[in-house]
């Protein structure tokens, strides 16, 4: 799992079936400051984020598709939570 935010929505009007009705957004990784790191891509969302949001984001395969109930569904990432705080201790 990762941290990530949110930066924008993604809208395709030609897609996989698997994309019907889900909402996909852009997201880019956090790191333990809170920057923006990497490239940014395309997460499934879950959890009803939006743009702005720090979420959690998980990024297997073989568990989005077993969450989504569609073992040949073509995803990677997807949004499981929205993070209200994050606290770390040494």
């Amino acid at each position: 799992m990762k941290l990530a935010r949110v930066l924008a929505q993604v809208v395709a009007t030609r897609k996989h079936p698997f994309y019907h009705g889900r909402k996909t957004f852009m997201v880019r990784t956090l790191d333990l400051e809170g920057k923006e790191t990497g490239p940014a891509f395309v997460a499934v969302d879950r959890v009803q984020a939006g743009v702005g949001d720090r979420v959690l984001l998980m990024q297997d395969g073989g568990s989005a598709r077993i969450m989504f109930d569609a073992p040949e569904g073509p995803v990677r990432s997807t949004i499981v939570g929205i993070v209200d705080a994050v606290e770390m201790t040494e």
